[in-house]
């Protein structure tokens, strides 16, 4: 069974850049034990470009 755990990632409203270094937050999460499943753009603002990203990561629950 794995447990799951979600990283919303906000991106800038002007270039639509990440806020933060979501390169960074998968390698912190991998030193926790962490797996990236996937990075998905759920919300969807004028455009039809994302309003944000969100990490989905898993981990092994014994």
């Amino acid at each position: 069974m794995y447990e799951h755990k979600f990283v919303k990632v906000e991106l800038s409203s002007f270039k639509l850049k990440p806020t933060e270094d979501y390169h960074e937050i998968v390698r912190e999460h991998e030193k926790d034990g962490w797996e990236l499943v996937q990075t998905f753009a759920p919300g969807i603002r004028g455009y039809g470009t994302p309003a944000f990203y969100e990490q989905i990561f898993k981990q092994k629950v014994d």
